[in-house]
C-alpha cells in the first residue's frame, strides 16, 4: 500500500492533463487529492490509486509557483515531505519545498524506455500520435458533445441542445409540442455538458410512471448510466446520505412526497443540474404554492444548471406558465403582473420578424417602429441597405436574427411546434367495426379472428400491435404459435432490458420471419419502430396522450411512409365510444390534436359515466360537445402561439450547419479504420457482421485485463446512425461513444506507442541513417467552466531531427516513411542507442527547441483566438442588456473573468515529450 502524506505530490496515471496533486487526506482506505491547476479533486482506493509520486533527482530542473526556477543540486526528506536545494537561473542557492511546486508541471519521460530497450511495434507510436490527433480535432469541435447520441439528426433538437449547453449556466424550459423529442433534448443537452466536463452531477426529477422509460432513453439513446434511487435503495445504501453515493441519479416526484426527510438531504447532495419532467403538474399560486413546487423551487435555487420539460405554455394558462419561469430565474420573474404587461410588448417584434422572414414589404410606420427597437444596435448601415435592397434575402435574416434577440423569454424558453417543425408523415385510419360478443376467452373472440384475417391479408408486411396489459401479449403470442405457427416477437414490462432488446432487434431484422411486434403500453415508452408503416391499436386507451404516444411510435419525423392505424372495435360497445370520441370528437387519429388533454380533463366525468351506461343520444351529443370544445380550445392555441418564440427556438441556418458538421464527421469514414488498429493494438478480435456492422470478441491474447466495455459473450457494433436507429441491440460507434473514449484514454494514459523502433523506407533519406522522431505535447490545465479545449486542447507537435541535428520536420512527413516491418534486434538496438545516448539526448534537446519555438505560435494563435470568441460574446451580450432584461450584469462579468483567466491558463502552457521513435533508413 503506498504510504501518503498531506502535502506530498503526485500525478495522476490516467488523468496527466491534471497537472500535479496535492495529497489533501489519507485516511482510512482512501486518499483525496487536489488538482490545483484545474481545481479537480479526486478520491481513490488507497490500496490501488493510479498515482505516481513526484521525485526530482539532481540535475533535474524544476520550477516553483512564483515560477522560480532551480537545477537540482540536493533533495532532503523531513516527515515524508521533499525538500529540493539548487542554483536558480542567477545562479543563486534556492529552496523549493515539494508544496510550492509549479501545478502545471508535467510527467513523462519515454527515451527512458528507449535507452533501456522497451520499445513498443512502430505501429503502435502511429496509433498513439493518431489518437492525439483524433482527440485534438474532436476538442476543438463546434459540436464536441452532440455526436454520439443514438438519435436522428433533426433541426430544432441539435440548435436547442446547442444553444442550451454552451451557455455558463443553462436554465432553460423545453416546451415543444408532444411528440417533437424533449426528452431527447433534455438528453443531447446532459450528453453534452457531461462530455465537455461542465458537469458532473446530474438529479433527475420525473413522474413515477416514467421512471422506467427516461432510465432506458438515457441508457439506450446518449449511454448515460443513471441510477434509480427510491426508499428502498436509500435504507440498503452504506452513505450517510444515498444521494452522495451516485453522480447520475433518477427519482420520482411521488417519492420526495412520500418521504419529505429525504428533500433535505437530495438539497445537502449537491448538484450542478437539476432536470424536472412534466414540470406543468408543480401547481403554484402567489398564496398558496404546493409542496411539490417548494421542493424544486428549493433545488433550483441551489442548482446553477436547470431543465424543466413541460407542456406548451399556453395549454395551462399564463399564471402556471409563469410560474414555472420563476423556478428558471426568480430575479427577472418576480411579478405576475409585471410578466403578463412586459408580454404585450412583443406582439409588434413578432409581427415584424413575421413580415421579415415571409419576404412582405414594411409600411413607413413598421420601417420606423423597426428603427425604434434597433436604436441601440447600430444597425444604421444595415438599415440603410433594407432601405435600398428591401427583398435582399440576406439583410432581412441578420434583422430578423436581432429582432429574435429581443425576445424577453427567448433564452430561457424553447417551443417548436408541428406548425414549424416539417417531416412528419401523413396517417390513414381503417376502422373494423365487428359484430358478436367479447367472448370468455381471448381465443374465441372476434377480435382474435380479425387479427388473424388481418396479418394474412398483410402478407409479408411488419405490423406493430400494442395493448394495455402484458397478459394480453402472452395470451396472443400463445394463440397465435400454436394456431397458426405464426412467429410474433413480445415486448412487456415483465421483460428485463436485454430482453426487450432482444425482441426489438430481431422485430426489425429482415431476415426474421417476425411480422408482429406485441406490445403492452410499455411499447409507447419513446422506442423507435419508424421502419413499421402498420400500426394495430387492439384496444384503445382512456387517454389521448397514450394514444398520441403509441402513434409516436410510428408517427416521428423521418418516417418515409404513410402510417396506417387499424382499429378493430365491437359495435355498440364502450370500445365503440372510445373509438368515436377520438374520431369524430377529437380527430385524433389523423393528427396530431394540442387540446385533446384540456378536452379530456373537462370532460373526464362525463365520459367515464357514458363508458358503463349510456344511450345513443348521449353519446351523439358528447360527440358533438367534444368537437365544439376541441374547435374552440384549438382556436384559443393558435391565437396564442407565440411565433417569435417559436422563430427563436430553431434558427434553421444554424441548425443546418450543426448537422453539415455532423454528416462531415461521419462521413469521413475514418473512425472504423483507427478502432480497427486500436482493437489490433489491445488484442480485441473483430467479425464482420455486414455492412458497417462487426462483432467484437476479447482474444487470447487480450493486453489487459478488461477491454472498456467489452463482455466475454462479444458486442456488435454499427457505425451507421440509420443501421443505429433500426438495430437498437447494436452499440453505435462515435467518437463520442464511452468505448471509444475510454479506449483512446486506455492510449494515452499508458506507455502504449511511447517508445518504438522503426526500419523505415523515405525517398529524400539515404540508407543507414539514423533519426528521432520525437512526438511533444502542448498541454494547458484550466478549470472544465472555460472549455479551454475549443481554443487549445492537447496538442501533438511532431519533430525530426536527424543524426546531424538537422531538422527534417517540414521537408519528411510522418505518412511519407513507409515501416519496412523488419524485425530489430533487441539487444543489439539497446546497446546501440546506450553507446548514443549523449548524441541522441542531444538530438533530443535539439527538437525540444524546436517544439518549443512551435509551441510560442501555437499559444499566440490560441490566445487570440481565445480572446476573439470572448469578447465577440461579451460584445453581443452588453449590446442585448439594452433591450432584454434577461440579461444580467453578473452574466456579462463572469465572461470578462474567464477571459482572463482563460488567458492566464493558455499563457501557462506546458510542453512534455510524449513519444519517441528511433528511425533507421533503409
Amino acid at each position: 500500500m503506498n504510504d501518503f502524506t498531506p502535502g506530498q505530490r503526485w500525478i495522476s496515471n490516467t488523468e496527466s492533463e491534471l497537472g500535479l496533486g496535492m495529497i489533501l487526506e489519507a485516511e482510512f482506505n482512501r486518499v483525496t487529492v487536489l488538482f490545483l491547476a484545474t481545481g479537480d479533486k479526486r478520491v481513490y482506493a488507497r490500496d490501488n490509486a493510479p498515482l505516481t509520486r513526484v521525485r526530482f533527482a539532481e540535475g533535474d530542473v524544476i520550477e516553483s509557483t512564483e515560477y522560480c526556477k532551480i537545477t537540482v543540486q540536493q533533495v532532503q526528506q523531513q516527515n515524508g515531505l521533499l525538500s529540493y536545494f539548487g542554483l536558480d537561473e542567477e545562479g543563486q542557492f534556492q529552496q523549493i519545498d515539494e508544496m510550492e511546486l509549479n501545478h502545471h508541471i508535467q510527467f513523462n519521460k519515454p527515451q527512458d524506455r528507449l535507452f533501456t530497450g522497451q520499445f513498443d511495434p512502430s505501429a503502435w507510436f502511429g496509433l498513439r500520435y493518431e489518437t492525439w490527433r483524433r482527440q485534438q480535432r474532436h476538442q476543438q469541435s463546434s459540436v464536441k458533445g452532440l455526436q454520439g447520441a443514438r438519435a436522428a439528426l433533426i433541426p430544432h433538437q441539435l440548435y436547442i441542445a446547442h444553444q442550451a449547453a454552451n451557455r455558463i449556466a443553462p436554465r432553460v424550459m423545453l416546451a415543444d409540442e408532444v411528440g417533437l423529442g424533449k426528452t431527447i433534448e433534455a438528453g443531447l443537452i446532459l450528453q453534452h455538458r457531461l462530455i465537455n466536463g461542465l458537469s458532473q452531477r446530474v438529479l433527475i426529477l420525473v413522474p413515477e410512471a416514467l421512471m422506467y422509460q427516461w432510465l432506458v432513453e438515457m441508457i439506450r439513446r446518449f449511454n448515460l448510466r443513471f441510477s434509480l434511487l427510491d426508499e428502498t435503495r436509500c435504507l440498503a445504501s452504506m452513505e450517510e446520505n444515498p444521494f452522495s453515493s451516485e453522480q447520475l441519479v433518477l427519482c420520482s416526484q411521488q417519492f420526495f412526497a412520500d418521504f419529505p426527510e429525504r428533500q433535505t438531504q437530495a438539497l445537502d447532495a449537491g448538484w450542478d443540474m437539476v432536470v424536472v419532467d412534466e414540470a406543468h403538474h408543480l401547481e403554484w399560486s402567489e398564496q398558496a404554492p404546493s409542496a411539490d413546487y417548494l421542493f424544486v423551487e428549493q433545488l433550483a435555487h441551489s442548482v446553477e444548471g436547470l431543465i424543466l420539460l413541460t407542456a406548451t405554455p399556453e395549454q395551462l394558462g399564463k399564471e402556471s406558465h409563469f410560474a414555472r419561469l420563476r423556478l428558471l430565474d426568480p430575479d427577472r420573474f418576480y411579478s405576475f403582473q409585471r410578466f403578463i404587461e412586459e408580454e404585450s410588448r412583443f406582439a409588434p417584434v413578432a409581427e415584424l420578424a413575421n413580415r421579415l422572414i415571409s419576404g412582405q414589404a414594411l409600411s413607413g410606420d413598421e420601417l420606423t417602429g423597426l428603427k425604434n427597437l434597433l436604436q441601440h444596435d447600430n444597425v444604421e448601415k444595415l438599415l440603410q441597405q433594407f432601405g435600398e435592397r428591401p427583398a435582399d434575402a440576406e439583410v432581412r435574416e441578420e434583422l430578423t436574427k436581432l429582432l429574435l434577440d429581443h425576445h424577453g423569454t427567448g433564452r430561457i424558453l424553447f417551443r417548436n411546434s408541428r406548425h414549424t417543425v416539417q417531416g412528419f408523415p401523413d396517417r390513414q385510419r381503417y376502422a373494423y367495426p365487428l359484430e358478436g360478443e367479447a367472448g370468455t376467452g381471448l381465443a374465441d373472440s372476434p377480435y382474435f379472428v380479425w387479427l388473424v384475417d388481418k396479418l394474412k391479408a398483410l402478407g409479408e408486411e411488419k405490423a406493430l400491435l400494442i395493448c394495455r396489459r402484458a397478459e394480453t401479449v402472452i395470451q396472443l403470442e400463445q394463440l397465435l404459435r400454436q394456431h397458426l405457427g405464426h412467429v410474433a416477437a413480445v415486448f412487456h414490462e415483465g421483460m428485463s432490458i436485454v430482453e426487450r432488446d432482444r425482441a426489438a432487434a430481431f422485430f426489425a431484422d429482415d431476415e426474421s420471419r417476425a411480422q408482429v411486434l406485441l406490445c403492452s403500453e410499455i411499447g409507447s415508452e419513446g422506442r423507435n419502430f419508424q421502419f413499421v408503416r402498420h400500426l394495430i391499436l387492439f384496444d384503445l386507451p382512456r387517454n389521448p396522450d397514450l394514444l398520441q404516444q403509441r402513434i409516436g411510435r410510428l408517427d416521428r419525423i423521418g418516417q418515409k411512409q404513410v402510417i396506417q392505424i387499424h382499429i378493430p372495435y365491437l359495435l355498440n360497445s364502450s370500445r365503440h365510444l372510445l373509438f368515436r370520441w377520438y374520431e369524430e370528437g377529437l380527430d385524433a387519429f389523423r393528427h396530431n390534436c394540442s387540446a385533446a388533454g384540456q378536452v379530456a380533463k373537462q370532460l373526464d366525468g362525463q365520459l367515464s359515466r357514458l363508458l358503463d351506461s349510456g344511450d345513443q343520444a348521449e353519446i351523439d351529443a358528447f360527440i358533438l360537445l367534444t368537437r365544439e370544445l376541441t374547435q374552440q380550445i384549438e382556436a384559443e392555441l393558435q391565437n396564442g402561439r407565440d411565433q417569435l418564440l417559436e422563430l427563436n427556438s430553431c434558427r434553421p441556418a444554424e441548425a443546418a450547419a450543426l448537422i453539415q458538421q455532423l454528416h462531415a464527421i461521419e462521413n469521413d469514414g475514418s473512425l472504423w479504420p483507427y478502432m480497427e488498429a486500436l482493437f489490433d493494438c489491445y488484442g480485441v478480435d473483430v467479425e464482420y457482421h455486414s455492412r458497417d456492422c462487426h462483432i467484437l470478441w476479447p482474444s487470447e491474447n487480450l493486453r489487459i485485463a478488461h477491454f472498456p466495455m467489452l463482455q466475454d459473450d462479444g458486442l456488435t457494433v454499427t457505425v451507421d446512425r440509420d443501421i443505429a436507429l433500426a438495430r437498437e441491440d447494436m452499440q453505435f460507434l462515435t467518437q463520442e461513444h464511452p468505448m471509444v473514449l475510454a479506449a483512446m484514454d486506455l492510449v494515452l494514459s499508458s506507455e502504449t506507442g511511447n517508445a518504438a523502433v522503426s526500419i523505415v523506407k523515405q525517398p529524400q533519406l539515404k540508407a543507414g541513417q539514423f533519426l528521432l522522431e520525437l512526438l511533444y505535447i502542448v498541454e494547458c490545465s484550466a478549470p472544465a467552466e472555460l472549455r479551454i479545449g475549443r481554443f487549445l486542447p492537447p496538442t501533438p507537435l511532431r519533430v525530426l531531427i536527424d543524426q546531424n541535428k538537422k531538422d527534417l520536420t517540414a521537408a519528411i512527413s510522418h505518412d511519407s516513411m513507409l515501416d519496412t516491418r523488419e524485425s530489430v534486434d533487441r539487444e543489439q538496438i539497446g546497446q546501440f542507442l546506450n553507446s548514443q545516448r549523449p548524441h541522441i539526448q542531444e538530438m533530443i534537446n535539439v527538437g525540444e527547441q524546436k517544439a518549443k519555438a512551435l509551441m510560442r505560435g501555437l499559444i499566440t494563435e490560441s490566445g487570440n483566438q481565445m480572446i476573439a470568441a470572448f469578447t465577440g460574446e461579451i460584445k453581443r451580450m452588453v449590446r442585448l442588456k439594452k433591450i432584454n432584461p434577461a440579461i444580467k450584469d453578473q452574466e456579462i462579468q463572469q465572461l470578462k473573468e474567464m477571459t482572463m483567466l482563460a488567458h492566464e491558463s493558455i499563457q501557462d502552457a506546458q510542453l512534455r515529450l510524449d513519444a519517441v521513435r528511433f528511425l533507421i533508413s533503409a
